[in-house]
């Protein structure tokens, strides 16, 4: 026991030490403006020693683009502004801002929470939030700008830290972004890629959307309960209680009452009425809400799906709110919108740096550089199956830290492993789903993820100290315990010789 507890007080030290170390790093803001002059320092010296790789899809030569040239820095004056408000988070993160704000300036949100914190079944809770964060991933970026910080706000009610339950939510949206019961926007884009990689070995190949759906589905619940464990053992116990302060009002926890709760059957209401609409329109196979193709995930209930949360919010919101009382006019309603738009101050601040770091980023070429390098580092390596697959994992992850886009990454990977890996006998649905473990692992501690400045922005509610250093410190454990049980995973897949999804197996016989 003695030797266990030295165990975890040197691991909680080294997390510490982590946390002091990069909160001792200037401001994120500042953080991300030094991230990008040094983009563009390192796409001058790239350019002047002649860097190049050979993209492995278009067969072209890859150089840096020196941005500190005439056309770079006319390209970083002229497009400053369009780096910002083309930012994709940025309105995505607005728009569900103004309908949260109004379900929460009507007090709907608070009263959800309070109902759900009244009846819910504690020892549960960890497991239902991170369970919940895995499952928002077929609905985009939802559970980044609703769940997170409703699961902050939850355990601060249930008097446990809140930060522990945003980490909690961030760990099963992010970390578990690979794991889900119901396939997602992301499953059809991944296959596409796939299918034209397996394509220049086997033009008849085909990769479909359920390629990886059986180990997506024993992923859910394997890191559903690491995510849990990992809360309750290693953060909460670092984190300690919490002392201090927010706008959140104790008494606001207390019981509902008789014109609260039928403020919120209203909008329960008003939320199947919302529902019976979007049944109507996605049932039929013409139904109004159906993709352009027919189908089901590109349509605009999928693909719009922030949409979808400003309108059910809001409609929710302006429900409750006009029931109990606390919207008596129009005035309310935008005073609520206005409100929430407060909250992201400090995140637009962060954004706007961080959109020019990931703009120059991409127009200096220096990720296509990295990662191609990284990929034929790892083609040279003659080794087993399962030390490969590990490290291919591995490489997908450093990757990760680097390049946000689960798509880009996978287009300059695919056309490089996939083919090796059919030549080796390999099917090209386990060269994806090794990819999408490790492009999932390092996902809450990698700042290039494109909503990593607002998690800071939520954190800083609680802690107003917090900085990049304090998210690392605190998504180490997850990352690290996820990285080791989808391997362990993998292994017991392969060795067992399980399907990976339905008419996908884990060998690939060449065609005679």
């Amino acid at each position: 026991m003695a030797k266990t507890k030295q165990k975890t007080g040197v691991f909680n030290k080294m997390l510490n030490w982590t946390e002091r170390i990069g909160n001792a790093l200037p401001h994120p803001g500042t953080l991300f403006a030094l991230f990008a002059f040094a983009t563009l320092i390192m796409s001058a010296v790239g350019y002047a020693l002649d860097w190049e790789v050979l993209h492995p899809g278009t067969k072209e030569i890859i150089k840096p683009i020196n941005l500190l040239s005439h056309d770079g820095i006319h390209r970083i004056l002229l497009e400053m502004v369009d780096n910002f408000t083309g930012f994709a988070p940025l309105g995505i993160v607005m728009v569900a801002m103004l309908g949260i704000g109004i379900a929460e300036q009507s007090g709907l949100i608070s009263a959800v929470i309070r109902m759900l914190v009244l009846n819910a079944n504690k020892h549960l809770l960890t497991f239902i939030i991170v369970f919940t964060g895995i499952l928002s991933n077929v609905a985009s970026d939802v559970g980044y700008v609703l769940l997170i910080p409703l699961a902050g706000v939850i355990f601060m009610a249930v008097g446990r830290h809140p930060i522990a339950g945003m980490a909690a939510a961030f760990a099963g949206v992010s970390g578990g972004f690979s794991a889900n019961l119901v396939l997602g926007t992301v499953d059809p884009l991944l296959a596409g890629l796939s299918q034209e990689a397996a394509r220049i070995i086997d033009p008849a190949y085909e990769v479909n959307p359920t390629a990886n759906y059986f180990f997506m589905v024993a992923s859910t619940f394997l890191i559903a309960f690491t995510g849990t464990f990992i809360t309750q053992k290693i953060v909460e116990p670092r984190l300690g209680k919490y002392k201090g302060s927010t706008e959140t009002n104790d008494e606001s926890f207390g019981k509902l009452s008789r014109l609260e709760k039928k403020g919120l059957l209203m909008a329960l209401f008003t939320l199947l009425a919302i529902m019976g609409i979007t049944l109507v329109g996605i049932l039929p196979a013409d139904g109004f809400l159906r993709g352009t193709d027919g189908g089901f995930l590109s349509s605009p209930l999928i693909r719009g799906v922030v949409a979808m949360l400003f309108i059910t919010a809001a409609a929710m919101g302006l429900a409750y709110g006009f029931t109990t009382k606390t919207f008596k006019n129009d005035t309310d309603i935008m005073n609520g919108m206005a409100s929430s738009m407060k909250t992201l101050a400090s995140y637009f601040v962060l954004v706007f740096f961080a959109a020019q770091f990931v703009a120059y980023f991409k127009w200096s070429n220096l990720g296509i550089i990295l990662a191609v390098n990284g990929a034929n580092f790892l083609m040279s390596a003659d080794i087993g199956l399962i030390p490969l697959m590990i490290l291919f994992i591995l490489l997908a992850a450093s990757i990760n830290m680097l390049m946000g886009s689960a798509s880009a990454k996978w287009a300059i990977l695919a056309p490089i492993f996939i083919p090796m890996f059919m030549i080796m006998g390999y099917s090209p649905e386990l060269s994806q789903v090794v990819y999408r473990i490790g492009d999932s692992v390092t996902n809450v501690i990698s700042p290039m993820m494109s909503f990593f400045a607002l998690i800071i922005a939520f954190v800083q509610k609680y802690d107003a100290k917090a900085g990049i250093g304090t998210i690392i410190a605190t998504m180490v454990p997850y990352s690290l315990a996820f990285l080791l049980v989808w391997i362990i995973l993998l292994v017991a897949w392969l060795l067992l010789g399980v399907p990976l999804g339905p008419d996908a197996g884990i060998h690939y016989t060449m065609p005679n």
